[in-house]
């Protein structure tokens, strides 16, 4: 997908390289601190920054299966419910 936004073939694996590393590193802040809100809607915009670059760079991979659609919502809606929990536990 970096490729299909005009990057040469060596930008583009380098852009490939440092976000897997750096999804690498969030994905582990994530899973120490999914209780953090800030932690929370980081993800939900990540998710729905990454379905909108798909959508405009390459929209043929929405229909494909295993499509960003289909494991992007239900990581946002599992975000959004941490956030929700959150918020109701604080309250308690």
């Amino acid at each position: 997908m970096v490729s299909s936004a005009g990057f040469s073939e060596e930008v583009s694996i380098m852009i490939t390289r440092a976000a897997g590393v750096a999804e690498v590193l969030f994905g582990l802040m994530f899973f120490f601190l999914y209780k953090h809100k800030l932690i929370n809607v980081l993800n939900i915009l990540g998710l729905i920054g990454l379905l909108i670059a798909v959508y405009v760079l390459q929209p043929q991979l929405l229909i494909e299966a295993f499509n960003p659609v289909t494991t992007n919502i239900p990581l946002i809606a599992l975000s959004y419910i941490l956030l929700k929990e959150s918020a109701e536990h604080k309250k308690s």
